[in-house]
């Protein structure tokens, strides 16, 4: 019992002490910041994330058409915001075990095609982010060293994935173990390497991340700031790549961080980068997907969907049985 509370309170200590000091060292600025915002920019922000969301939910069906699951986009949408707002609350993105046993519960899914399913959305999240990043980098003078390095790396390693998906199936085992994973790498590239997926995902992917970086520029916008949509777009991408690392849950404390600093680098003044980061993931986009979440929740139905996120969380934080549907 320890351990599971161990498990969650650290991190969660760690975000709330990072936020913190944050708002500590900006705190009178922010009010001064928040007297004179434009609201009309904070709806439109809104109303920018809300479509962002919707399309996860889209690409998600897609995804999971890929393995022969026609899922209705109401369904993948609820089935992202439950699994998103777990992961607000427990570290090591656990809350994703969340949507493999929903999945299961109602699609009968197998395991194996649940993680299948958010292994392809991550890695196309993940190089499309840092293709945007390198993007920017065209646009942006005098870029540090170390932040090329964190753009490259993810995009070596998604086109080296890829590349491994494309020969492995060629692979045989009598190994359960080692065939388990082969079943796992087929199933990722059924669902992502046609070419009818590789299009649509990588289209719909870059649809999504640019809503992304509007919803802070709406934020840049509603401070009355003048910060090139490049600086923006970098800011994002970093604050992105580090939230993957699943140091806090829903990278909060640590995306604002990053946010802040990399706006900080391009001549952002401190409390402004601060305002902005803080004002974008935690009152925007975090508030939504806890709200989308709860909706959600009800929408496919509150009883078995609570009794299966404390399943999933038992199994995972420790080692409880799996529901066996």
């Amino acid at each position: 019992m320890y351990r599971k509370i161990s498990a969650i309170l650290i991190p969660c200590l760690i975000a709330v002490g990072i936020l913190a000091y944050m708002l500590y060292m900006v705190w009178d600025d922010l009010l001064v910041s928040l007297e004179h915002i434009i609201p009309s920019y904070l709806a439109l922000a809104i109303l920018i994330c809300l479509a962002a969301w919707w399309l996860r939910g889209w690409r998600y069906h897609r995804i999971l058409l890929g393995l022969n699951y026609r899922v209705k986009v109401a369904v993948t949408t609820a089935c992202v915001f439950v699994s998103q707002t777990v992961n607000l609350i427990v570290p090591a993105r656990l809350g994703d075990f969340v949507r493999i046993f929903i999945l299961k519960h109602e699609y009968k899914t197998t395991y194996s095609e649940g993680i299948s399913s958010i292994v392809v959305e991550r890695v196309f999240d993940i190089i499309t982010v840092a293709l945007l990043g390198a993007i920017a980098f065209f646009f942006i003078p005098n870029v540090p060293d170390w932040i090329d390095l964190y753009i490259i790396i993810p995009l070596v390693i998604g086109g080296v994935f890829f590349l491994f998906l494309i020969f492995v199936g060629k692979l045989t085992t009598t190994n359960k173990y080692v065939g388990y994973l082969l079943t796992l790498l087929e199933e990722i590239r059924r669902a992502s390497l046609t070419v009818t997926s590789v299009v649509i995902l990588s289209f719909s992917s870059i649809v999504i991340w640019i809503l992304d970086i509007l919803v802070c520029f709406c934020v840049v916008l509603m401070f009355g700031q003048q910060i090139s949509f490049a600086v923006v777009v970098l800011a994002i991408v970093i604050g992105n790549l580090v939230k993957a690392i699943p140091i806090t849950p829903g990278g909060i404390g640590t995306y604002e961080f990053a946010v802040a600093a990399t706006l900080g680098i391009a001549g952002v003044p401190y409390a402004t980068a601060v305002s902005i980061a803080i004002i974008d993931h935690e009152l925007i986009k975090n508030l939504i997907t806890a709200i989308g979440g709860i909706v959600s929740i009800k929408y496919l139905g509150s009883d078995w969907v609570i009794d299966t996120i404390k399943s999933a969380l038992n199994e995972k934080l420790g080692g409880g049985k799996a529901p066996d549907s």
